[in-house]
């Protein structure tokens, strides 16, 4: 068992997720993995897309190259997939959503080519990351926060704190 809980933040581009992650590290004491600096910085990629301006990850590496730290608990996973992620390895799964229009506007200001853009798009349009979830991990894990404004990041932020806490009580015994 471990000491500390691993958690999965989660969403399209755009959405808060590292934001999410930063506060939240800075709260709780949890580590941050950013799974995007990961793929980069430990070569867990089979090279660059130029047409989505994004790394080819190569899940096997990358899995391989986190396991002995994300099995010791207390990380806060931020990535736009979850379901590479042994379920064993995860104790909550956090789905950030965005109103759409909110989401355009965002990933036109971060200069998303046209096709990444408008595939970002379908894919918090229709679910997809929020299905995924559902469907890699156990129902009651998976949580669907909205992302919209600082004081839904405020929100969130105390939500995750308090599942935490509740987490740390819930495990104390078996430790």
């Amino acid at each position: 068992m471990r000491a500390k809980p691993n958690i999965i933040v989660t969403g399209t581009p755009g959405v808060g997720k590292t934001t999410h992650c930063e506060s939240l590290v800075q709260n709780t004491g949890l580590k941050h993995l950013s799974i995007n600096d990961i793929v980069k910085e430990r070569g867990c990629h089979d090279g660059y897309d130029e047409e989505f301006k994004s790394w080819i990850v190569d899940e096997d590496k990358l899995l391989d190259s986190i396991e002995d730290e994300v099995k010791q608990g207390g990380y806060i996973i931020d990535w736009h997939a979850c379901d590479l992620f042994p379920k064993s390895w995860i104790d909550l799964v956090v789905v950030l959503r965005v109103d759409s229009t909110l989401l355009y506007d965002r990933l036109k200001a971060r200069n998303y080519p046209e096709a990444k853009l408008q595939e970002n798009l379908d894919s918090e349009i229709m679910e997809v990351l929020l299905q995924e979830a559902r469907d890699s991990y156990d129902e009651e894990i998976v949580v669907e926060l909205i992302s919209n404004t600082s004081d839904d990041m405020e929100t969130n932020v105390e939500r995750i704190e308090a599942w935490l806490m509740q987490w740390k009580r819930d495990n104390a015994e078996t430790q």
